[in-house]
């Protein structure tokens, strides 16, 4: 689809994405790319960056990978400070580096459990403190009179509760609370926008592949006819919204992406049944004695 922003909207910003070589992370580094900045992505996996980083420069975009865990935090302030070293400033930092799996409650370690929150939420506020003096204000090589902006990917799943995957929706939670506390704390002393998205089922994704198989998708169409399923382009350009001047306004808010997906609630009754059962209720309700009720004083 085409983009409905201006190509330029970026021209000159620099966004270092986590989790960018592949899924929702290399399509917002993609689309920030080709709307004119510069991009560093950061990932674990040698040959996925090298990978992801020839397709970027294959379209033409000034990008380059660093490999690092955010659970690191010496990993996470060598990659932000290479970042900085190539590119000579740092205006949007996009934490998409994610863990998922699905497990119920009593067959999840307490390893595995940390595992998920050291990624997404640990490793989310390590990547936002490291990116701090570079991001705030009049910070390191900062020529633009504003702080920069920091988006966090995050989920639905802790909006109400869902199966097996407790571990995941405490670790989105957390990222959640990231996010609006750096935006009432960081926005107010250092100017920095500091927003979220949260994806709903995005296809083509490790996200989906892991957390909502075929074997899900298939019997949830079948219980929910109007189920659907979002693209990575989605995502991207909710993301080009939020870091660019055209959210320049919008802090500490997470953006549902989901097409409404989390409010999902199964139709009990056809429409027609529903008018007629309310007309057979609202009769019965008028015909009713109302009783006096007697004082138990």
């Amino acid at each position: 689809m085409e983009s409905p922003f201006k190509a330029d909207i970026l021209k000159g910003k620099v966004g270092l994405i986590t989790g960018g070589g592949s899924g929702i992370g290399f399509e917002i580094s993609t689309q920030l790319g080709k709307h004119g900045a510069s991009i560093a992505i950061m990932g674990r996996r040698k040959h996925v960056l090298q990978a992801a980083v020839s397709a970027l420069q294959s379209l033409g975009i000034h990008a380059v990978g660093f490999e690092g865990d955010v659970r690191k935090p010496e990993d996470a302030k060598r990659v932000i400070e290479s970042t900085f070293k190539h590119f000579g400033h740092i205006d949007i930092l996009v934490n998409a580096a994610a863990g998922n799996f699905l497990v119920p409650a009593e067959d999840l370690s307490t390893n595995g459990f940390r595992t998920v929150m050291d990624i997404d939420s640990v490793g989310t506020f390590t990547m936002c403190r490291e990116a701090l003096e570079y991001l705030k204000k009049g910070g390191r090589g900062r020529n633009s009179p504003s702080g920069g902006s920091i988006l966090n990917i995050s989920a639905t799943l802790h909006y109400t509760a869902s199966w097996y995957q407790i571990h995941v929706s405490a670790a989105k939670a957390a990222v959640d609370s990231i996010t609006r506390n750096l935006a009432l704390e960081w926005g107010t002393d250092y100017d920095i926008r500091v927003n979220g998205i949260a994806p709903g089922p995005i296809a083509d994704t490790p996200g989906l592949s892991k957390l909502a198989p075929d074997e899900i998708t298939i019997k949830a169409r079948e219980h929910l006819p109007s189920y659907k399923i979002g693209d990575k382009w989605d995502i991207a350009m909710s993301a080009i919204y939020l870091v660019s001047d055209a959210g320049k306004f919008v802090n500490g808010t997470t953006l549902v992406v989901d097409g409404g997906h989390w409010l999902r609630n199964p139709r009990r009754l056809p429409k027609e049944e529903v008018k007629q059962l309310s007309r057979v209720v609202e009769k019965r309700s008028r015909e009713t004695p109302v009783g006096v009720p007697s004082s138990k004083l």
